[in-house]
C-alpha cells in the first residue's frame, strides 16, 4: 500500500487530503464525515496534522493510524519538532514503523508562545531537516547516534513543506534544495491559487535539483490548495499565513459579493476556487486539499 502510494506520486497524478483532529479525546466523528461523504473513494490518501498553532488536538499519530485502518489507504502523518526532542521523536517512528505509518510530514512547527495551553515551552532541538536526517538513519538501519537495529524498520518515506510565494524566489529555491538534500520524497506547498504562481515554484524546483547536480532526483512538488468561500478566510491566510498570496482578484469579487450577500460570497468563492483547482490540476496534477475539515466543500469541488 505504502509503495504503491509512493509510486503514484512519482509517476501519477496524485491527491491527498489534510484531516486536523479535533480538540476531543476522539477522532471518530472525522472518520465518519468523510464516510459519509464517500471522500475515501476520491482521494489516494490523507493527512494528519499535529497541533497546528501550538493548539491542544487529538495525537496525529493515533489520528494517521485510525484513518489508515479504516480506508486502507495511507496517511501522511505530521511530526514537528517543536514538541519532541531526538529520543521521542525515534520512539515515535519505531512505534508508527510497526504500524505501516511510514509517510511521515517532517515539520519544524509553530512556536509555542501560539499555544492555548498555560506556559508552554518549545523544544526545537533543530529544524525539519533534523526529523528528514533522523528517517534517512532509519532507512540505512541505524538510529541517529548510530547505533544498529536488529530488525531493519521498514522503509519511511518523508515530506516536506515549503512556501507558495516570497518576496526573493531564490530563496525559496535554496530552502527546496535543502528538502531535496536531506531525502524529502514529496514537498508541499502552502495553498496556491493561480497556475503562475505554481509554474514559478516547478520551475524553483527543477532549479533547486539543477543546484545540487541531481536532475534526476524523483522528489515531487505536490500543489497545496484550500479552498475558500468567505472574504474573511482570504484575508486570514492573506495577512496571517506566512508564504501565500491570495490574488487582488479574489480579494475584490469576494468583498462585492458580500455586500450582496452571504450566499452570494459563497456561489462567487466556490467558482474561484473551483476554477483555480481545475487550472491547477492541467499543468501539475499533484495536490494537497486542505480545508480545515470542510470536506462538503471539498466533495463539491471533486464533482468537476
Amino acid at each position: 500500500m505504502i509503495e504503491t502510494f509512493i509510486e503514484k506520486l512519482k509517476h501519477d497524478t496524485f491527491l491527498t487530503l489534510e484531516t486536523t483532529p479535533m480538540h476531543e479525546p476522539t477522532f471518530e466523528p472525522l472518520i465518519e464525515k468523510i464516510a459519509s461523504l464517500g471522500l475515501d473513494t476520491k482521494v489516494d490518501g490523507f493527512s494528519t496534522t499535529d497541533n497546528p498553532l501550538a493548539r491542544l488536538k487529538f495525537n496525529a499519530l493515533f489520528g494517521a493510524l485510525s484513518l489508515q485502518t479504516k480506508f486502507s489507504k495511507p496517511v501522511i502523518a505530521t511530526m514537528s519538532m517543536r514538541d519532541r526532542n531526538k529520543v521521542a521523536l525515534q520512539s515515535d517512528l519505531l512505534g508508527a514503523n510497526e504500524y505501516d505509518l511510514r509517510t511521515i510530514l517532517c515539520l519544524t512547527g509553530d512556536p509555542a508562545s501560539a499555544s492555548d495551553q498555560p506556559a508552554v515551552k518549545g523544544v526545537f532541538e533543530g529544524n525539519s531537516t533534523l526529523l528528514l536526517d533522523i528517517i534517512q538513519c532509519f532507512n540505512a538501519g541505524i538510529d541517529y547516534s548510530g547505533k544498529p537495529f536488529k530488525t531493519q524498520p521498514k522503509p519511511i518515506y518523508p515530506f516536506s513543506v515549503c512556501n507558495a510565494h516570497a518576496n526573493t524566489p531564490k530563496n525559496l529555491m535554496k530552502k527546496m534544495a535543502t528538502k531535496i538534500e536531506h531525502g524529502a520524497v514529496g514537498i508541499i506547498t502552502q495553498p496556491i491559487y493561480s497556475v503562475e504562481n505554481a509554474t514559478m515554484l516547478l520551475e524553483l524546483l527543477k532549479d533547486a535539483k539543477t543546484e545540487l547536480g541531481k536532475e534526476q532526483s524523483q522528489t515531487q512538488l505536490i500543489l497545496g490548495f484550500f479552498p475558500i468561500v468567505k472574504l474573511r478566510t482570504a484575508q486570514f491566510l492573506a495577512a496571517h499565513v506566512p508564504g501565500i498570496h491570495v490574488p487582488a482578484l479574489w480579494m475584490d469579487k469576494l468583498a462585492k459579493a458580500k455586500k450582496i450577500s452571504e450566499e452570494e460570497e459563497r456561489k462567487v468563492g466556490f467558482e474561484l476556487s473551483l476554477n483555480a483547482f481545475v487550472e491547477l490540476k492541467k499543468i501539475h496534477p499533484k495536490i494537497h486539499m486542505m480545508s480545515a475539515n470542510n470536506f462538503e466543500l471539498v466533495t463539491d469541488l471533486l464533482k468537476y
